[in-house]
């Protein structure tokens, strides 16, 4: 799982990362100039696919802590096995949630400050405390690729922390099932 999720990691924030050096190349979005407006177009679009595949590979940590965890609990239930290895698995989970949740929002509050600070956009949203909307959106945008970052770092992590519970689990079932002349 390691590396499918280091995959699907490079490749959200590969377009993250894209989406945010194309904004950073807009310079007046006022312009009525049909380049600065494609590099607008450009800009939101390749971002909200950022937004949705970074969200997307979060989603699917989140459903593999979910099966794995439902996986070792019914498998250490059947082998009568320590409850440590689910208690272990439960921990992880739990310590990536408030991670992974903080960085979706802040993917979601990027893209709507993102198109709040578009001039063509009918909110109409003038920024904040004597900042502009591109300013806020750009410092929100800094954010929310830090925070990703680091989110992806900590769940590559605990996906590696959680095989390693997963191959001992699979050590003592075969264990298990070796002493008792079942096959492996």
């Amino acid at each position: 799982m390691s590396r499918i999720f280091l995959s699907l990691c490079m490749a959200g924030t590969a377009l993250v990362a894209i989406a945010f050096f194309l904004g950073l190349g807009i310079d007046d979005p006022t312009i009525k100039d049909p380049s600065v407006q494609q590099g607008i177009s450009r800009h939101m679009l390749i971002g909200l696919g950022g937004l949705i595949f970074a969200a997307l590979v979060h989603a699917i940590v989140l459903t593999y802590f979910m099966g794995t965890g439902r996986w070792v609990e019914e498998t250490s239930r059947a082998y009568k096995l320590p409850t440590d290895f689910h208690a272990k698995n439960q921990k992880i989970k739990y310590q990536l949630m408030p991670g992974i949740t903080a960085c979706i929002l802040m993917l979601v509050l990027t893209g709507a400050f993102g198109g709040a600070a578009d001039p063509a956009s009918a909110v109409g949203f003038g920024g904040w405390f004597g900042f502009a909307p591109s300013t806020v959106h750009l410092t929100i945008a800094v954010l929310t690729v830090a925070v990703n970052v680091w989110v992806s770092i900590f769940e590559f992590r605990s996906i590696e922390r959680n095989g390693e519970i997963v191959e001992q689990v699979m050590d003592e079932v075969n264990r298990i099932r070796t002493e008792r002349g079942l096959p492996v």
